[in-house]
């Protein structure tokens, strides 16, 4: 039987109650809603297009052998430039197309169209990818899944225990006074480097400092913990965790490729264990270190006071277990979203005087004479809204994302796919199409504003810097509290300019997108 032939049979539907005959077999449903419904409408054309002979299969799709994307990777010299191969290889092959690397076998999506259509059937529990050296190293140390290991049932119950105090606007005000203090933490902190520089206001590898306001940002509500990453001295553990953060992202790429039999032969998957046993042992002991407060708390008759972890700790809708590797995983997500953003940001108001004065103006009459701004203030600084929007459309922190099918045959496109297929939807492709975003590799805030014109209209699924749907980032509305004081207030407090002669600063792929070089700025006090 052909492949067309089989999807037509397994997508044809009753012409009553436009079921599959399965699925009819089973019983009543309930109404479908939002990505049900469009999922159900999605099968009903597909079956059409399938029982017309019309749907071609994975194995039709063009694209490299994987001799030819290893070529790409290392003798082209893409392998820290991944991002740029989407673009290569869109060009080359159409805009879906078929990658094999190692264990993978990917299928690509490069325009919104494609991207909104895998989206929109992925079924309950979307699945982003299966991560085996993950799951391995929890069943080693007999440690709970977590959101990026656990799917279905599981994985809905624990992100819904973690979406109330994360994605309610309401709750998230709440964290304002403790990232305020980290902001005033940061602008310390930039004095303090700027006054020891040879001309008294450089700041060298803004990134790294900026990585640790974003640690220190996330840790304080995550572990509802200080843990002093901006301070002249780091504590032992703090450096601890932070060297722990970057050594398991860092070997997380290379883990996966290898097979299992090579762990004992390869030094990769030892240094990955100790990594993630580093990281994994501060995480507990900073939550054991709250419970034992709250319990103190308790039995000296007081209330529990706290809010994130006190929370998750005091629902019961968490395992203590669930706890622990719940809070680090959200921990690995927040840091480099906020630190990568906000270098990308100042990196171009630096080289772009116009935008930056306009961000200057637009802070200042909102908040004169250099008032700290609340949350509220947020509402009347579009301008503030559209440069960060801007920067994560230029350097999507997470350039690809997967979407791994394990529930239902899906369609995109002209293409009918089998359970278990695993698409990569390519968002620095989409964020850089000039279909979507005239003069795409220009930094423009202005495209983001009302007031811009139709020549800024964009699809929704070309810009999805959180992701989309029930699997969307959690940490979306934190991350953004964090941005947009930081930068806010550096703006208020300073002029940035370029490091006289500095080259341009091009994004590497290191799974996620980061400055290939470090950016050195100079931050002139405002008078």
């Amino acid at each position: 039987m052909s492949s067309s032939a089989a999807a037509a049979r397994a997508l044809r539907l009753c012409a009553r109650c436009c079921r599959t005959p399965a699925a009819h077999r089973a019983g009543p449903e309930p109404p479908l809603r939002g990505f049900d419904a469009r999922r159900t409408l999605n099968v009903q054309a597909a079956s059409g297009a399938a029982e017309a002979g019309k749907l071609k299969s994975i194995d039709d799709l063009p694209g490299p052998s994987s001799t030819t994307t290893l070529y790409w990777l290392f003798l082209r010299g893409y392998a820290d430039k991944s991002h740029l191969l989407q673009d290569v290889q869109k060009n080359l092959y159409g805009p879906i197309w078929r990658s094999r690397i190692g264990p993978f076998d990917l299928v690509n999506v490069a325009t919104p169209e494609l991207v909104a259509q895998v989206i929109q059937q992925e079924g309950r529990y979307p699945c982003r990818a299966e991560l085996p050296h993950w799951k391995e190293y929890r069943d080693l140390r007999g440690q709970a899944y977590g959101l990026h290991v656990d799917s279905g049932p599981e994985w809905y119950r624990m992100r819904s225990a973690l979406n109330p105090k994360m994605l309610k606007p309401r709750e998230v005000v709440a964290y304002a006074p403790v990232i305020q203090q980290v902001v005033g933490d940061l602008l310390r902190r930039v004095e303090l480097l700027r006054s020891r520089s040879r001309d008294r206001a450089t700041v060298s590898d803004v990134a790294a400092e900026l990585y640790k306001f974003g640690f220190e940002g996330i840790s304080s509500i995550l572990f509802e913990s200080r843990l002093g990453c901006l301070e002249e001295d780091i504590p032992p553990d703090t450096l601890r965790f932070i060297t722990a953060v970057t050594e398991m992202l860092t070997l997380s790429e290379t883990v996966v490729l290898f097979p299992r039999w090579s762990r004992g032969v390869l030094p990769f998957w030892s240094r990955f264990v100790r990594a993630w046993d580093d990281l994994y042992d501060v995480a507990r002991s900073l939550i054991d270190r709250r419970i034992a407060e709250i319990e103190a708390q308790v039995s000296g008759g007081e209330p529990a006071e706290g809010m994130f972890l006190t929370y998750l700790l005091s629902s019961d809708r968490l395992s203590r277990a669930e706890v622990y590797i719940s809070v680090t995983e959200l921990l690995l997500g927040g840091v480099d979203t906020t630190s990568n953003t906000l270098s990308w940001a100042l990196y171009h108001l630096a080289r772009d005087r116009r935008a930056q004065e306009r961000l200057h103006r637009e802070v200042s009459s909102v908040c004169p004479g250099r008032r700290e701004p609340i949350t509220e203030d947020l509402s009347r600084m579009p301008y503030l809204k559209a440069v960060v929007k801007e920067t994560l459309r230029l350097y999507p922190v997470v350039p690809g994302n997967g979407r791994f099918i394990s529930e239902d045959e899906v369609v995109v496109g002209d293409y009918w796919f089998p359970k278990r297929t695993q698409f990569h939807l390519c968002h620095y492709a989409t964020c850089h199409d000039e279909e979507q975003f005239v003069g795409a590799e220009l930094f423009a805030p202005e495209r983001w504003l009302r007031d811009a014109g139709g020549s800024y209209r964009h699809h929704p699924y070309s810009f999805l810097p959180f992701g989309v749907g029930v699997r969307a980032c959690v940490g979306k509305r934190l991350a953004e509290m964090e941005m947009f004081f930081a930068l806010s207030r550096l703006v208020q407090h300073y002029e940035v300019q370029p490091e006289p002669g500095a080259p341009v600063v091009e994004p590497k792929t290191r799974t996620l997108l980061v400055p290939a070089r470090p950016i050195n700025l100079r931050f002139l006090p405002r008078a």
